[in-house]
């Protein structure tokens, strides 16, 4: 496996940070870096609160959390100035062009086992490996494993085409959590037919209420703008439909979503 920093073909590390980028505020980076908002991840990157996280000349390798133990680089930067301002952006910086090819890129893995957002790169070079570097920028491309899916619409025309997405999804039968984002309402629905999973959320790909009832009456954009899709159970394509339809009813009768969601049955 490659070290990141031995495909950057950066050796001397001594003046290298990282900067881990899990949350900004209320803001999830991943989503940031998806909708091209670059103004607002840049300003986590070089954001102070009450310590000043780098120094003049200090190169800054820029990470974000995609899930688990898998991050995104999405800069490569140096610090040209250091502005000595806390709770605020404190430094002017530059891109460094060289790297540019790798950023956006470049999934790695690495392990983070404490609370610091910014590290030196020297002590931990060896274990932030290249997981993968992708043939265009990162739009979704990795599986996470179903525990850990949380799709907007828009995510789901964008996962329907990748590769890794349909096989995981095309091969398990499921319960599935639709939320609506504004309201709180929810939806609890089954996948036990063709494709299963892939060929049920393709319905709201295509249609956004995917023949149910309950959803007919919402207008197509505030569907795409409102709701999320998550799984609850997974089932093997062998497992008999009627026990996926018996756990269906059963997170029906405890989130209530026939009293106070989209469930009309």
């Amino acid at each position: 496996m490659i070290k990141l920093f031995e495909m950057l073909g950066m050796t001397d590390l001594s003046r290298v940070k990282i900067r881990f980028n899990k949350r900004m505020g209320h803001e999830n980076p991943i989503e940031l870096f998806r909708s091209d908002n670059i103004g607002s991840l840049m300003m986590g990157q070089y954001w102070n609160n009450d310590t000043r996280r780098f120094n003049d000349t200090d190169y800054t390798i820029g990470l974000i959390s995609i899930h688990d133990d898998l991050w995104l680089l999405f800069h490569v930067g140096k610090v040209v100035k250091d502005l000595e301002k806390l709770n605020g952006i404190g430094y002017d910086y530059e891109e460094v062009e060289e790297f540019r090819k790798y950023t956006g890129r470049t999934i790695v893995r690495y392990k983070k086992s404490d609370q610091a957002m910014v590290r030196w790169a020297s002590p931990i070079s060896d274990e932030c490996e290249v997981y993968e570097v992708l043939a265009d920028q990162f739009d979704n491309d990795i599986f996470p494993g179903y525990k850990n899916i949380d799709l907007s619409w828009s995510d789901l025309a964008i996962i329907a085409r990748k590769e890794g997405w349909r096989a995981a999804l095309q091969n398990q039968k499921g319960v599935y959590l639709i939320t609506d984002g504004l309201t709180g309402k929810m939806y609890v629905g089954s996948a036990t037919g063709q494709e299963m999973l892939l060929g049920r959320w393709g319905a709201y790909i295509k249609t956004g209420h995917g023949g149910n009832k309950g959803l007919k009456s919402l207008d197509m954009e505030y569907i795409k703008h409102n709701f999320r899709y998550s799984v609850l159970e997974i089932f093997k394509s062998t497992v008999s439909d009627d026990v996926v339809l018996d756990r269906e009813n059963w997170w029906k009768t405890v989130l209530l979503t026939r009293t106070f969601g989209y469930n009309e049955n």
